[in-house]
């Protein structure tokens, strides 16, 4: 491949990754800002965690109601231009989502006459909010319209503040002022890309044959869908063991600390949204290989300062930002972002599943780490509280990377440099001044430190390329 081409092929990536960065970042910042608003609003620690209990649900019931389909959608969307063929796709899936509304509807009629779920309807409009926010938002992603895609997620994340500010901080509603502010500012923004984008003017037919593209989308989404039920498991069952062994109020300081913990899923999703369009695309060039394997040299190394900077940093200001009743949290973040860092990483390979359209060969590596983690949390959790819960997402995550990373032998090939090697070591080691150090200067001094090391150990390749794009953001390049 000429050096042109792959400049152009880096410098798309570049911008794929600012786009989402704009977006996620935005939208996160709102979010994380309305942590300490529901610390300080919903006092009582066992209300927020039946709150968190709720999410948890809806999180598992989602991918029932989507068929995955939010997969489907970009993956077909993004290989064709066609008009008839796009009409097809979104039809197929616009139908199917209606479907399974009413589906959803009926069974939350018969739960409120036989049971007595507190927010049960509150539950059943969050979980549809929430799957149509999720498939349309990726419906627009694969019709090529980033910066829409991008704009409803912030308008979403703004209006959870907005929203939130009303009926929790002023109304003083609760945990139902909550769920009312998840559920109107996903409308609003779906009502957005519909005003922006008329997907549904545009696409929408009801006379239209689509059978073939129905089964082609269900045959890459279904395998996809015990997949995600397995994710729930791995990522939500710790929520469950800890208010089962712990009870709520434990449960609700542990939901704090995963809220704060997001930001490193956040910041991974960024480069996982742009590596998908990239990988995708450039799966069949001739230098797939090493230009793979200096994608994921150098988001080891992003993820290790990162998780430095972030962990050490919130880790000094956390009594400034976090109610004296979640503080014990803080001792959660390191712990939960090395979890994070290895979710990460193993999210890096599932492109090989995506570009090769094997989707089916997700299931055993997801398989084994719901049951490793349904194992562990069953054991450590009684044993260890809420340390037993994240020790148990470390290991579980562990697993699967090193599944992955063999199983990616089949598609493509990488080579793991020894900046990479180190960073894991500093990974490890970074627990240790977290939780001896407590004094700001102390936990600067260490993040520095850290930093630097992993720059260093950067190729000069890369921390010449890393430096150009930092000089030229700050207007400081050649001109």
């Amino acid at each position: 491949m000429s050096p042109q081409a792959t400049q152009q092929r880096s410098s798309k990536f570049l911008k794929d990754l600012g786009i989402y960065a704009i977006g996620n970042l935005g939208s996160k910042i709102i979010t994380f800002a309305m942590v300490p608003l529901y610390t300080f609003f919903v006092k009582d620690t066992a209300d927020f965690g039946y709150y968190d209990l709720c999410l948890t649900v809806i999180f598992l019931i989602m991918p029932l109601v989507t068929l995955q389909l939010r997969d489907g959608a970009f993956r077909f969307l993004l290989e064709t231009s066609d008009s008839g063929d796009r009409s097809r796709i979104i039809t197929f899936i616009y139908r199917t989502l209606i479907a399974n509304t009413a589906v959803s509807l009926i069974a939350t009629v018969l739960l409120a006459l036989f049971t007595s779920i507190a927010y049960v309807w509150y539950c059943f409009l969050l979980l549809i909010a929430m799957s149509l926010f999720e498939v349309i938002t990726q419906v627009a992603r694969g019709l090529g319209n980033n910066k829409e895609f991008v704009m409803a997620g912030i308008l979403s994340s703004l209006g959870i503040g907005v929203l939130s500010i009303i009926f929790v901080a002023f109304m003083g509603m609760g945990i139902k002022g909550i769920f009312i502010a998840n559920i109107g500012a996903r409308i609003i923004s779906l009502l957005y890309l519909e005003w922006k984008l008329k997907i549904v003017a545009t696409y929408f037919k009801f006379n239209i044959t689509m059978r073939q593209v129905g089964r082609d989308i269900l045959k890459y989404s279904l395998p996809l869908l015990p997949g995600s039920l397995c994710w729930w498991l791995t990522g939500s069952s710790d929520r469950w063991f800890i208010s089962h062994f712990m009870g709520l109020d434990v449960n609700g300081v542990y939901a704090v600390a995963f809220r704060f913990n997001g930001i490193i899923f956040t910041l991974a999703t960024i480069f996982y949204q742009a590596w998908q369009e990239t990988a995708i695309l450039q799966y069949h060039s001739p230098d797939r290989d090493r230009f793979f394997s200096k994608m994921f040299n150098s988001y080891v190394s992003i993820l290790t300062i990162l998780l430095t900077v972030y962990t050490f940093t919130i880790k000094a200001i956390y009594p400034l930002i976090v109610d004296v009743n979640y503080q014990e949290s803080a001792n959660y973040l390191y712990p939960m972002g090395v979890a994070a860092v290895f979710f990460s990483l193993s999210a890096f390979f599932d492109m090989g599943y995506q570009c090769a359209k094997d989707t089916k060969r997700t299931l055993p590596a997801i398989i084994l780490a719901a049951a490793v983690n349904v194992v562990l949390n069953y054991v450590l959790v009684q044993w260890l509280g809420a340390y037993g819960a994240i020790a148990t997402s470390i290991i579980t995550y562990l697993v699967l990377f090193l599944y992955r990373l063999n199983d990616m032998k089949r598609y493509f090939k990488l080579s793991i440099y020894r900046s990479s090697q180190l960073a894991a070591l500093i990974i490890v080691l970074g627990a240790i001044p977290y939780h001896l150090f407590s004094s700001w200067w102390q936990l600067v001094s260490y993040m520095l430190l850290a930093c630097v090391l992993v720059f260093l150990s950067l190729s000069k390749d890369m921390r010449d390329e890393l430096q150009e794009k930092l000089l030229k953001k700050m207007g400081v390049g050649k001109q």
